[in-house]
């Protein structure tokens, strides 16, 4: 917009410039005509008042004037410089007063007409003259003079309308371009909008489903602007059905994995039952009972993996959680004492303050996150690395931290932590490759009731964050 007003107003100089030279022009060559007659006329009035005088070198431009009347009318200078004279002259003001020229003001007319005829002198008293030199034919200089004040006059006038035209038009132009730019823009601002509304919605888990679209008046595939509109209707319809789409996959693997779940418990649970009898049995050749602990023992990771896929499956339904008071602070304590015996080569730390931190959820899964940060920690860091849990209330929530400083977590494998099979480090082994399941499951919980789980890691330096909203905190007074 600042580019058309610029180009605007560079059109109404260049106009405004040759409308002052063309006007300025033409009243100077009018006024200059009119000073060629009015210089005739008073040299005649010259001319006889010197006949007519018995002492033609005591002539005076007053007395040439007395009674007489010219074209010029107000305005009109004559200064009359006899051959053997002193120099006079007077100025015709209104309404008809003749004024004597002082020395001063001769002077200047002198001067502005040493070598030209013709030229142009500013008076102090009177203003701007334009003036002409004739001669009599007894040899006498005459000047003839009439007023710039009309054209000086008419010029700031016209300059005067020519600003306030000028500058009208500009903020004229100026108010018609921004409504006309912001109703050109208006789809844009509407595609903008909905581009917004649809960028806030959660779009990456969950049934979701775009009901956002531009409106039609909007969308109007005429014009420029409203093809963009159209083009991003055309958009989300497509990634609606996309997600549409994903969302059914989900769905049909969420309930594969369910039935599946549900349809190994039974088979799993009966293998474990018949190694347990059968190992019962004395005359069992030592093959034979090595064979059968490992069955036994598969069998219960085995079980241990399908409860773990059956409980994802439930999260993701959002069920599964039970809503109860829960003491997070004794939550802690329980659990670090359960965690000292399963690895008593690593040190164990508590940091957790004396007064209850209550918790509207579900115990046995909050009990299920801790346990499972706490056996990442152990499973993941060598003997004699510290593990620290501490629980703390904040303005906004409840934070949970489990802290270790082992050799921190590979870079690689960061990201994916959270995700469904990861594993913490690059290994296979039975050892510490565990099932994957354990920090989604934890994600998962934690995410049911409202809250966040993060990692920071380096070496030396790990930590996992459990954050619970401030709806869901209760610090309780000591008794």
């Amino acid at each position: 917009m600042a580019a058309v007003i610029g180009f605007v107003s560079l059109i109404l100089a260049i106009v405004a410039i040759i409308t002052s030279v063309t006007l300025g022009t033409t009243m100077n060559d009018q006024l200059n005509s009119q000073l060629r007659s009015t210089a005739v006329d008073t040299t005649r009035f010259v001319t006889e008042a010197e006949l007519l005088s018995s002492h033609p070198d005591d002539l005076t431009a007053q007395q040439v004037l007395q009674g007489k009347t010219f074209q010029g009318g107000a305005g009109l200078l004559l200064a009359i410089a006899p051959t053997n004279g002193a120099p006079s002259g007077v100025i015709l003001t209104p309404p008809s007063t003749l004024k004597a020229l002082s020395a001063g003001d001769l002077f200047e007319i002198q001067n502005a007409l040493r070598n030209t005829n013709a030229a142009t002198v500013s008076l102090p008293d009177y203003g701007s003259y334009s003036l002409i030199v004739t001669r009599t034919p007894d040899g006498s200089t005459v000047v003839t003079g009439l007023s710039r004040a009309g054209i000086q006059s008419t010029m700031a006038q016209l300059f005067t309308v020519i600003a306030l035209a000028t500058l009208g038009g500009l903020i004229l132009l100026a108010l018609t371009t921004a409504v006309t730019i912001s109703v050109g823009l208006r789809p844009l601002r509407a595609v903008v909008a909905t581009a917004t509304r649809v960028a806030n919605q959660p779009l990456d888990r969950g049934e979701v489903s775009i009901t956002e679209r531009v409106a039609d008046e909007e969308a109007d595939p005429r014009t420029e602007t409203g093809l963009v509109g159209a083009a991003l209707n055309t958009l989300l319809d497509h990634v609606d059905t996309s997600l549409a789409a994903r969302q059914q996959n989900e769905e049909r693997m969420r309930r594969f994995v369910a039935d599946a779940s549900h349809e190994l418990r039974t088979p799993l649970a009966s293998i474990r039952g018949y190694s347990e009898l059968s190992l019962r049995d004395k005359e069992l050749p030592e093959t034979a009972h090595t064979a059968l602990e490992r069955i036994q023992a598969q069998s219960l990771r085995m079980t241990r993996l399908v409860e773990d896929l059956l409980l994802l499956a439930r999260l993701d339904e959002g069920r599964e959680l039970a809503h109860a008071p829960v003491d997070l602070t004794m939550l802690a304590v329980e659990e670090l004492t359960d965690a000292r015996p399963t690895a008593s080569d690593h040190v164990w730390e508590l940091d957790v303050p004396e007064e209850p931190i209550m918790i509207d959820g579900d115990a046995g899964r909050l009990h299920q996150v801790v346990g499972n940060l706490l056996a990442n920690a152990r499973t993941h860091t060598p003997a004699g690395t510290t593990i620290t849990l501490s629980v703390a209330a904040t303005t906004d929530g409840a934070e949970l931290r489990v802290h270790d400083d082992g050799p921190g977590i590979d870079p690689k494998v960061r990201e994916e932590l959270f995700a469904r099979f990861a594993r913490g480090d690059v290994s296979r082994a039975r050892q510490t490759g565990g099932t994957g399941l354990g920090l989604a499951i934890a994600k998962a919980i934690v995410e049911g009731h409202g809250g966040t789980i993060s990692v920071e890691s380096v070496p030396g330096d790990t930590t996992f964050l459990v954050r619970l909203p401030v709806a869901s905190v209760q610090t309780s007074p000591t008794a």
